[in-house]
C-alpha cells in the first residue's frame, strides 16, 4: 500500500484483546498519521493478558475500554479491518449506509486458548505477534 488511510477500524467480536491489540499495534506504528480506533459487535471486559503481553512490546493498553459498534461516536472510515466472523458480518452492514472498505484477516479465537497461565500468555503473544505482521506489511511505517 503506497499510501495511507486516514481513519481505520480494527473490530472483532468483544473489543477486549483482537481489535484492541491492532489498535495499539497500528497507533505505535503510525502515531497520529492515522487516526485509528476500535470496536467490537458486543462489549468485553479488559483484558488481563492482553494489557500483560502488549506491555511486553512496550504498549500500554491499561486504558483500553471496550466498546461496540452502536456506541461509536465517530463512523468516518476509510477501511474496517475485522478480525472475526461475527465483526465481519457487521462492518459488511456498516457498508450499507457508509462508504468505506472493509477486509477481513481471519484470527485465532482466545477464547479457545486453555491451560495454565504461561500456556495462555504464549497463546496471547501469538495472536499478537500475527496482528503485529499483518498491520506492518498492510501499513508499513514510512519515514518522515
Amino acid at each position: 500500500m503506497s499510501e495511507l488511510p486516514s481513519a481505520i477500524l480494527f473490530a472483532c467480536t468483544m473489543n477486549s484483546i483482537r481489535s484492541a491489540m491492532a489498535e495499539g499495534i497500528l497507533k505505535s506504528l503510525h502515531g497520529d498519521k492515522i487516526y485509528v480506533d476500535s470496536a467490537g459487535v458486543r462489549a468485553g471486559e479488559q483484558n488481563g493478558f492482553m494489557v500483560e503481553v502488549m506491555a511486553e512490546i512496550d504498549i500500554d493498553m491499561s486504558n483500553h475500554n471496550s466498546k461496540t459498534f452502536d456506541s461509536m461516536d465517530d463512523t468516518s472510515f476509510d477501511l474496517i479491518v475485522s478480525l472475526s466472523p461475527e465483526a465481519q458480518h457487521s462492518a459488511v452492514e456498516l457498508t450499507r449506509w457508509m462508504s468505506c472498505e472493509v477486509e477481513y484477516w481471519p484470527t485465532f479465537d482466545p477464547d479457545a486458548i486453555r491451560g495454565r497461565r504461561e500456556a495462555r500468555l504464549e497463546g496471547f503473544r501469538q495472536i499478537r505477534d500475527d496482528i503485529y505482521q499483518k498491520i506492518e506489511a498492510k501499513f508499513p511505517p514510512i519515514s518522515d
